[in-house]
């Protein structure tokens, strides 16, 4: 079962990443780069500091970090037990692909998944009562996410269970919040 899974996402990441297109692979390089984003987590900052008053939205800003540090120290975890080579390092497939970055390291689970979903999903649970539109920031994640198999350093699983990480560390940490303040 385990093998077929592993075939599957094999040959899912092979097919989408071959469907990658010459002249958008600036695009994708771009969308790829953490710093990228970075006037994305300066809108997320303001609109917390416009949602609350200003001792609180450092709390949640606090929150939303913790959640980051422990998302990123369990990702690390999971890919050094795993152990699972990136696709542009494993010679079966690395000729058969497209290969835009070539970063060492493991693949499972994704590090670009796990905290863009952490960080949106956390903004979002702390915004989607104050600003309807909040949904939105989840276009961030998804191409974040998804750019990850077209420059050659993801499979898909890697994506899903990233992101899956992400939002339940997200949810764990605000429900913990609240917690926290309904007992101060």
């Amino acid at each position: 079962m385990l093998d077929q899974l592993l075939q599957w996402d094999r040959d899912t990441f092979i097919y989408l990443n071959s469907l990658g297109i010459e002249n958008h692979d600036v695009f994708w390089s771009y969308v790829t780069n953490f710093s990228t984003w970075i006037p994305l987590f300066i809108l997320f900052i303001v609109l917390i500091f416009k949602a609350y008053p200003k001792k609180e939205a450092f709390w949640v800003l606090g929150t939303v970090l913790i959640t980051l540090i422990v998302v990123g120290m369990t990702t690390y975890l999971v890919k050094e037990w795993v152990a699972r080579l990136r696709p542009n390092n494993t010679e079966e497939i690395n000729t058969l692909i497209r290969i835009l970055k070539s970063p060492d390291g493991y693949s499972f689970f994704s590090g670009h998944s796990s905290s863009s979903f952490s960080i949106t999903t956390s903004v979002f649970l702390f915004l989607k009562n104050k600003w309807k539109w909040s949904w939105l920031f989840y276009i961030w994640p998804l191409l974040f996410a998804l750019s990850r198999i077209y420059v050659g350093v993801h499979y898909p699983l890697d994506l899903i269970v990233g992101a899956l990480a992400g939002i339940f560390f997200a949810i764990f940490f605000h429900r913990l919040y609240h917690k926290m303040e309904r007992t101060n």
